[in-house]
């Protein structure tokens, strides 16, 4: 029990210092932010708990293709959240990743890459 709260802890601090970072400077904010530390942090959790390697492996391969249908928000975001404000352009950015792993997985598919 005690290591599960050390995970939510360490995990939870990294978002909080990120955001902390982000108000303060939203460029060094950004490149913190765009770290994989998360993926790392998950890998580490994984790895310490005696995951099988072929598990730990599959978490970090599957994890490059879901990342690319993400992309296209980080552009899309600014633009409509300048036009329409912060819960729209959210919003439109949540169902275009939506359509855009839709997407993307079914093109993967036809290379026989099945993510869902």
């Amino acid at each position: 029990m005690l290591y599960l709260i050390l995970k939510y802890a360490v995990t939870s601090a990294l978002v909080v210092l990120i955001s902390e970072i982000a108000r303060r400077n939203d460029r060094v904010g950004a490149l913190i932010a765009s770290l994989p530390l998360v993926t790392i942090l998950t890998l580490l959790w994984l790895q310490f708990e005696k995951t099988d390697p072929e598990k730990i492996s599959n978490h970090a391969y599957y994890t490059f293709w879901f990342v690319i249908p993400t992309l296209p928000m980080f552009l899309a975001f600014p633009k409509l959240y300048s036009t329409f404000g912060f819960w729209p352009a959210l919003g439109s950015c949540v169902l275009l990743t939506l359509l855009l792993f839709l997407s993307s997985n079914y093109v993967l598919e036809k290379f026989g890459i099945k993510l869902i």
